[in-house]
């Protein structure tokens, strides 16, 4: 039987095309995208697509728009064998970390993409980035998935979505994973790093989370912080969870001042994950005096985490843990790929 995959688009620079008369990029029909990319028809597999309208520009994704991607895949989920989501790509590497906390016994592909340039311009870089994400959500064998889980597929790389960060603005190779491998590599073969790929052994059903709390920040630490700016972030009315992005493998100021803002923020119940601002290695609070300081006061280590996983696996755990201590549990486990640990 014919694999099906459903290509839904969600908005960002892919669908644009150049309006003839004001030369600004306007959406087109995502109806008639085999006009804008024929080679679709040569597939040996079905493709339907579905576009959200309106569609989102990705400076605007919010929870609640995750929500509504997927319940679409929920609901479309028995119907294909694979699914592309187009997709802007600023908070590409966001909404691909929160499908994948929010899609629980997934066994078929979810695979992001997008362009830098839309796929009406000569130049794009969208037609082989749309082409490549469907040959590989419709990939399988012996009708196993090839690569089962929540990815991002962009210029010649497949990376696991919640290990990815956008890097470049400009270049088609607009994102990265410093932390952990592709998935796939692409050139005049897709080859398959099948040893990095996640294949869940749970039996369940497939499911799906909605529920996602945002009340919650992101703290940079820097040279010249001062306590004002710490205690309006900490302090902010109704805030349950912080990321603090903090120096090298863990390490920040231990100013008396400093250190209290953020054992008064625990002591009420804020969660707070330390993540590394630098794009490679990870956190480990236990090697020098400054990090062992958050340790014992109760900041939770983020190990190898994106700052973009981080943030939208807080918001998934508070919108759906029972209790605290299950909460920092699951922070201080890989949920879905995330983080290397041994308590995954």
């Amino acid at each position: 039987m014919n694999k099906k995959v459903l290509i839904i688009y969600t908005g960002g620079t892919i669908g644009m095309a150049v309006d003839p008369d004001t030369n600004a990029l306007v959406p087109f029909d995502f109806e008639k995208i085999s006009r804008k990319v024929p080679e679709l028809k040569k597939f040996d597999f079905g493709i339907n697509s579905i576009s959200f309208n309106p569609i989102v520009d990705s400076s605007e994704m919010s929870p609640e728009i995750w929500g509504k991607l997927v319940k679409i895949i929920e609901e479309n989920y028995s119907s294909y064998d694979g699914f592309v989501v187009l997709h802007g790509t600023d908070t590409m590497a966001y909404t691909a970390s929160a499908l994948s906390f929010m899609l629980h016994n997934l066994q078929k592909p979810v695979i992001l993409t997008g362009s830098q340039l839309p796929l009406g311009a000569i130049r794009t870089d969208g037609k082989e980035n749309l082409l490549t994400a469907l040959e590989i959500a419709a990939a399988h064998k012996n009708e196993q998935a090839l690569v089962p889980e929540v990815c991002i597929y962009f210029q010649d790389k497949l990376f696991r979505g919640n290990r990815t960060t956008k890097y470049n603005a400009e270049h088609f190779r607009a994102f990265r994973s410093d932390n952990y491998p592709p998935l796939a590599e692409v050139g005049l073969h897709i080859k398959y790093n099948y040893p990095y790929i996640r294949y869940t052994t749970l039996n369940g059903t497939f499911s799906v989370s909605t529920r996602m709390d945002n009340n919650i920040s992101l703290l940079k630490i820097f040279p010249g912080i001062n306590e004002h700016v710490i205690r309006s972030v900490l302090d902010a009315p109704g805030i349950r969870g912080v990321v603090l992005e903090t120096y090298g493998s863990g390490n920040a100021p231990t100013s008396q001042w400093f250190m209290k803002a953020l054992r008064d923020a625990i002591d009420r119940g804020v969660v707070i994950i330390n993540v590394t601002q630098c794009l490679a290695g990870d956190v480990e609070m236990w090697r020098y005096e400054t990090g062992r300081h958050l340790l014992n006061m109760g900041v939770v280590s983020g190990y190898d985490i994106t700052t973009e996983a981080a943030l939208t696996k807080l918001m998934f755990l508070l919108g759906n843990s029972a209790s605290m201590e299950e909460l920092k549990m699951n922070l201080n486990r890989s949920l879905k790929g995330e983080i290397k640990t041994v308590n995954s």
